[in-house]
């Protein structure tokens, strides 16, 4: 609430009283109480109104103070309400909300913003790392503040970016180890006897969901906002327009993909086709079974009552328990399904627009382990196409 007026006692005859009129200002960046303005005012309730308008005004003007009172917290906090809430999805703007009151604000937050200084960046880092701190986690970090310096930048409050020459820290490579076709068909073995044997997990299709999984690419939350809408049974596509997170505190949220590139048309193999059309009819038979209790979302994977699925990481644990199959994430049947195509021959421009990376470089970067063995066999075909043979 923006700000408010509530009656102190009780009003005359003429209508007059003491009101208090109150303003918040939102929550301090540093100490995490909330800030407010009051003010008592003596008369009737439109000279309450009017003094509400004033000291609105004062906060609006004072929000807007020229970027020399600035601390880098106010204008941290300034660009995730004005750009990074509007912009990005529920779950990215807690993942920077987290990042900017828990790891940036205690280090720079009381600096100003004009006074901003690469060092200080860089001591900042360094002491989150000497703290314990994920090289990763401070390498968001780091793009985060990166970013939001970019547009106190472009707004006119910093003539040039501090971050910009900072070092980042290095993130050691992973290599990506996905589940190969053995594997996979043990996944869906085990999915499907979860759900027709488990009385937790019964309401749900998971053998579908992961038979779709691996053969679509689609990320979790992708998977989990697909629409009945979106999918073209008959002409084998799917049309990727919304991704869907259960957020702990906050519920189901749907929202733009990950990229602009991620809202894309996915072939679907016969068997994909075939597996949706079963469990289209299971999901009716399901609606004619609950009756006035089931809820349609029009959503492809629901539990038995069209609810949005919020338990898919607890029962992909016990999938992957029941498979015997070590330590695989949900995400690694996106990486399977990128490798199985690689291997298969498919151009990797292919391969990146069904992932829906922002640029082939990422999908190249990402399955690198696949391109040795890859290069290999086009050297032999390449012997075998001139039919040229070695000699000793």
């Amino acid at each position: 609430m923006a700000g408010h007026i509530r009656l102190r006692g009780e009003l005359d005859s003429r209508g007059r009283g003491r009101w208090l009129v109150v303003v918040d200002h939102g929550r301090d960046a540093l100490t995490k109480r909330r800030r407010q303005a009051w003010e008592t005012v003596r008369g009737t309730h439109r000279d309450a109104e009017i003094a509400l308008r004033r000291m609105l005004a004062d906060r609006e003007r004072s929000a807007g103070a020229p970027a020399g009172r600035l601390t880098v917290a106010q204008f941290l906090e300034r660009w995730l309400r004005a750009y990074a809430e509007p912009n990005t999805s529920r779950r990215t703007y807690l993942r920077y909300e987290q990042l900017v009151r828990n790891q940036l604000v205690p280090g720079i937050g009381r600096m100003a913003l004009k006074k901003l200084e690469p060092v200080q960046i860089q001591e900042t880092y360094g002491k989150l790392l000497l703290g314990g701190l994920a090289q990763r986690t401070v390498l968001h970090c780091h793009r985060l503040l990166s970013e939001a310096l970019s547009h106190a930048v472009e707004w006119g409050l910093l003539g040039r970016n501090p971050a910009g020459a900072v070092r980042a820290p290095r993130v050691a490579k992973t290599e990506i180890r996905p589940p190969g076709p053995a594997d996979v068909k043990r996944l869906l073995e085990a999915a499907d006897a979860l759900s027709e044997c488990d009385p937790r997990y019964r309401t749900t299709d998971y053998g579908a969901l992961v038979l779709v999984a691996v053969q679509t690419g689609l990320r979790a939350g992708e998977m989990l906002g697909l629409r009945w809408t979106d999918i073209d049974l008959e002409g084998g596509v799917a049309h990727i327009q919304q991704a869907a997170h259960w957020l702990p505190g906050q519920g189901f949220t749907v929202g733009q993909p990950k990229t602009a590139k991620s809202r894309r048309a996915v072939s679907l193999t016969a068997a994909t086709v075939a597996c949706l059309g079963r469990h289209r009819q299971r999901q009716a038979e399901d609606r004619l079974m609950a009756g006035p209790a089931y809820q349609e979302s029009g959503l492809v994977f629901t539990t038995a009552i069209g609810t949005p699925l919020a338990n898919l990481r607890r029962a992909w644990v016990n999938i992957v328990k029941a498979a015997g199959v070590g330590h695989v994430r949900f995400h690694d049947l996106r990486h399977a399904h990128a490798t199985m195509l690689l291997t298969q021959g498919v151009h990797p421009k292919i391969v990146s627009e069904r992932l829906g990376h922002s640029a082939i470089a990422i999908t190249l970067d990402t399955y690198s382990h696949v391109l040795p063995s890859l290069q290999a066999e086009a050297v032999a075909d390449l012997d075998r196409l001139l039919e040229l043979e070695a000699t000793g």
